[in-house]
């Protein structure tokens, strides 16, 4: 899923090529795109784009009249600049909007039609599609530990909640537990003082640090190689290969849709977390620490000849 670093550098490009414009049309492939149905999707265009942000994990367009345009990718939502006109592709397009200067399409590739449009009018209608989660790059100390300790949940549950923090998901959780040295199912109330404040700059510093990376990567060019794994993660999409700090293995459990990479030894001190599925199945043969899995896969490695 397209999280804050993505957002935001699709947020800034399509500001440069669309604020100021015309929005002429909208073609839509696929009616369950849109989640709305007043004010009618016919009153969006033509109008005039008066400017592009990011809410959460939504690019925003605001027209004018007081229109709102709302994009929600989810998970395998994509965004691409075309010349004027361009049709969106027959497998995965499900709508074009066609500006001034080019078209955008968007694309889902995936069975499951999970992206979202919205458009409402008015700034109140367009809070209720905020789910309140607060800005972690213009939070200080203070409002961060508000935001984390308003609930009790692990630290990957808590960074990936819409409520608490936006922008935040599966990818970026990880590399910043991996920075700040914390485990993916710590409880948030457990946190000591100096946990917390090194949470709070590794939030921040990794979210900073990727959307800069990001910015640089794609230069004047529209990014159209937005993905959950980039080069250079630590830990996150690395499953089997070592750690950049230590060496060690890169471990992960699994649970519903997502998954949480971590390192157990600059992250736990050496443990091993108990992926559901395998501890369920190997019960008691579960391996507790990274040291007694390397010792066991040492052993089964076939001797070469």
């Amino acid at each position: 899923m397209p999280e804050l670093p993505d957002i935001t550098l699709y947020v800034e490009h399509l500001h440069r090529r669309t604020a100021g414009t015309t929005l002429l049309s909208l073609r839509l492939r696929s009616p369950f795109l849109l989640r709305t149905v007043d004010p009618p999707l016919s009153s969006a265009a033509p109008r005039r784009v008066l400017d592009v942000t990011r809410l959460g994990k939504r690019v925003v367009f605001a027209l004018d009249g007081d229109l709102f345009l709302s994009l929600h990718l989810m998970i395998a939502g994509r965004l691409h600049w075309k010349k004027p006109g361009a049709k969106p592709p027959g497998k995965f397009g499900l709508a074009a909007f066609d500006f001034d200067q080019g078209t955008l399409l968007l694309t889902e590739a995936s069975a499951k039609k999970r992206a979202a449009l919205h458009l409402v009018r008015g700034a109140p209608a367009l809070a209720t599609l905020d789910r309140g989660g607060l800005e972690p790059l213009d939070a200080d100390l203070p409002a961060f530990r508000e935001a984390l300790l308003r609930e009790s949940h692990t630290l990957k549950r808590a960074l990936t909640d819409p409520r608490l923090f936006s922008g935040i998901g599966n990818a970026y959780s990880d590399e910043i537990l991996h920075r700040a040295r914390l485990s993916p199912l710590r409880l948030s109330s457990a946190l000591s003082p100096d946990e917390l404040s090194r949470l709070h700059s590794s939030t921040q510093s990794t979210l900073r640090e990727w959307t800069d990376r990001l910015r640089t990567e794609a230069g004047d060019v529209f990014p159209e190689k937005v993905t959950a794994f980039r080069e250079g993660m630590a830990v996150h999409g690395r499953y089997g290969k070592p750690c950049p700090v230590c060496g060690t293995a890169v471990q992960r459990i699994r649970y519903a849709e997502n998954e949480a990479n971590y390192c157990p030894r600059c992250q736990i001190g050496g443990r091993l977390l108990a992926d559901r599925s395998l501890s369920r199945l190997l019960h008691h043969d579960w391996p507790k620490t990274i040291d007694e899995l390397e010792e066991r896969r040492r052993r089964t490695r076939p001797e070469r000849s």
